[in-house]
């Protein structure tokens, strides 16, 4: 196996704490016959064991071995894959290594270990290639990379040509792209100790459609108009979603990420106090062939705050231009985003801002940042009843309308008024007294 690897180039120089490498660095101390038995094992184990939490993550299934290989490729980022998640397996010199290393992966997929186990007497590779997962409920693993990483680990497995096994990854590059932007729809940020950003993937984000938000239906219009502008390469605006809570407007822009993922949208969270790092995630993203939004839920400002600066530097593009496959979609409860105070509207203050109105004038400009602004507002008593009925429909709830509605009139007086998540809150409570009456 050392040896196999050994020949990989544009796919080497995996780190030293890599699963690949440690088996192929026990393969080569098993070879030169100059090791204790007992570390060699507990070596193998150790990384046994990495392979199964990582199966474990995404419920890998069959032969974990040849998932975990895929797993590789597809979460590769170097100049050859992230160039062929732009244009395919098109022709040129650098076609020439790829196949090479493909070569060698084809090796790696049909590995025989039994020689391995010989030495050891253990059967762990046996088992891990032909292995069947306990099944999981679908909140415990990534559902969207396990499915695509499975489905791409069986056509490999299939592949001994090592054209067809280029055409099949390459291919895969394209459609779906390369390392965690190309199977994750949305991603969170952190912050490096280097002032760097990392993204960190949502394993499980609500798999919610517009075609389930009910009622909205010329806000729903106008910000899949926009969307579908922005991922078909024509202009596109910044969004403002703004009005009462409850309404849908969260619930909108993940339904919009998952209606399109499989167009290249992706969707970047980002609170408030991470406005300073807006640049730095911009310039990681700019060059990748999706389309992102960069999703700010709830967003205001007090009086004293001042990140509404970066936001708007970033809006305003500054000296660089903001990148065309970059989109804020923002939701708030207020129209204004920054509170505004009475005192502001008074010119001139004692002992403070000379010129108050122009300072007041700089915060409400932020909301004309945003070329489309939509409004979702409480919904009056009969849209409020048609969405607790087509909730109940949905989820098989079987009882008299007049006793449902009345429930639900009784429900919405104690728990925050009539909107969309009193409603689904309400369904939500006859589920689990129906749950508990049945046990």
């Amino acid at each position: 196996m050392d040896r196999i690897i050994s020949r990989l180039l544009i796919y080497g120089g995996l780190p030293e704490d890599e699963i690949l490498v440690r088996l192929a660095h026990v393969c080569k101390t098993l070879r030169s016959g100059e090791y204790e038995l007992s570390e060699v094992t507990s070596e193998v184990y150790v990384q046994i064991k990495r392979i199964l939490e990582l199966s474990t993550d995404f419920a890998f299934d069959k032969n974990l071995w040849q998932n975990y290989l895929t797993y590789l490729l597809v979460t590769a980022e170097n100049p050859f894959t992230l160039t062929a998640e732009k244009t395919g397996g098109s022709e040129g010199s650098v076609n020439h290594f790829a196949k090479n290393d493909f070569a060698a992966f084809i090796e790696l997929f049909h590995y025989d270990f039994s020689w391995m186990e010989d030495i050891l007497e253990t059967d762990v590779f046996s088992c891990i290639t032909n292995y069947k997962a306990i099944e999981k409920p679908a909140l415990m693993y990534n559902g969207n990379v396990s499915r695509k990483v499975r489905d791409l680990s069986d056509l490999l497995a299939g592949e001994e040509n090592v054209d067809r096994f280029f055409s099949r990854v390459t291919c895969f590059y394209r459609d779906y792209g390369v390392g965690m932007f190309g199977l994750n729809k949305a991603f969170r940020i952190a912050e490096k100790p280097d002032g760097s950003v990392e993204f960190k993937p949502v394993a499980n984000m609500e798999h919610v459609l517009l075609s389930d938000l009910h009622g909205y239906e010329l806000q729903k219009q106008k910000l899949v108009e926009n969307t579908e502008a922005f991922v078909k390469g024509r202009k596109a605006n910044n969004v403002l979603l703004f009005g009462d809570s409850g309404t849908g407007k969260s619930t909108s822009i993940k339904a919009i990420v998952n209606e399109y993922y499989d167009r290249g949208l992706r969707m970047i969270e980002i609170y408030k106090y991470q406005f300073r790092n807006l640049s730095q995630l911009i310039s990681q993203i700019k060059n990748r062939n999706y389309k992102f939004i960069i999703y700010m839920d709830d967003l205001s400002f007090e009086e004293d705050e001042s990140e509404y600066k970066f936001l708007k530097a970033v809006i305003e593009g500054g000296l660089e231009t903001k990148p065309e496959n970059i989109l804020i979609y923002a939701t708030s409860n207020r129209r204004h985003l920054i509170r505004e105070m009475w005192a502001d509207r008074d010119d001139v203050e004692q002992n403070g801002d000379i010129h108050r109105s122009d300072t007041m004038e700089e915060k409400l400009s932020l909301v004309n940042r945003f070329g489309v602004t939509i409004g979702y507002y409480k919904p009056d008593r009969q849209l409020y009843h048609d969405i607790v009925k087509v909730l109940a429909q949905r989820h098989g709830i079987v009882m008299d309308e007049a006793e449902l509605l009345l429930l639900s009139d009784r429900w919405e007086m104690n728990h925050g008024g009539v909107s969309g998540r009193t409603a689904s809150q309400f369904i939500s409570h006859l589920l689990s007294a129906e749950g508990s009456s049945s046990d």
